[in-house]
């Protein structure tokens, strides 16, 4: 099993850090997404990562499909049993995305744009979605032990994805949500090792 990747990819840190979890063996790849490498496109028409090629050479893709397979090829380790637990579960790891997707639009407003092409009322309103989802998630932090779950991987790729691009400017006011990284690593023991990084 391969996963195609970018370091700094808050999705990919997602996928790799859940497959690690489950103990599945895969190899990781980086790839280029801007250069339509043929081992991403073959698979992936759209070339996004991250892609997870299986051993019979399928390519599963969105990180949210790339989960739920993980889930069943391990015997369903990354996602609770108990059908209520798993919906509080998925919807963790949805609003972890939704976030992640709205610091995305800025980044990439602000780094594709010419800086006179910026809209910035644009950033503000993907800015105020990642306000509102911090100030949830900091309110109603869920609860972090060994028995891990997808939702824990989709908060741990958007807290090292806010340090990595927002180091200084999410913090304040959200003590719990700052400190929730040094926690999980508590029971996951390799954050460092797959966090979003440059």
């Amino acid at each position: 099993m391969k996963i195609l990747y970018s370091p700094a990819s808050p999705y990919s840190a997602k996928v790799r850090m859940a497959a690690h979890h489950c103990g599945l063996a895969f190899d990781s790849q980086i790839v280029d997404t801007n250069a339509d490498p043929a081992v991403l496109t073959d698979g992936n028409p759209l070339g996004k990562i991250p892609t997870l090629i299986d051993d019979r050479g399928l390519a599963v893709h969105d990180s949210r499909v790339i989960m739920q397979f993980l889930d069943h090829a391990s015997g369903r380790k990354l996602f609770p049993r108990n059908a209520e637990k798993r919906l509080e579960a998925l919807i963790l790891e949805s609003l972890c995305d939704g976030i992640t997707d709205c610091l995305l639009a800025i980044v990439y407003e602000q780094r594709f744009r010419p800086p006179e092409s910026v809209h910035q009322p644009w950033i503000e309103r993907q800015w105020s979605k990642v306000e509102r989802g911090l100030d949830g998630l900091n309110g109603h932090m869920p609860r972090t032990a060994k028995n891990l779950h997808g939702g824990h991987f989709a908060l741990a790729g958007l807290v090292g994805y806010l340090a990595l691009r927002f180091d200084g400017k999410w913090e304040r006011g959200r003590p719990k949500l700052k400190n929730w990284p040094a926690k999980f690593d508590r029971f996951f023991g390799a954050y460092d090792r797959y966090k979003p990084q440059s």
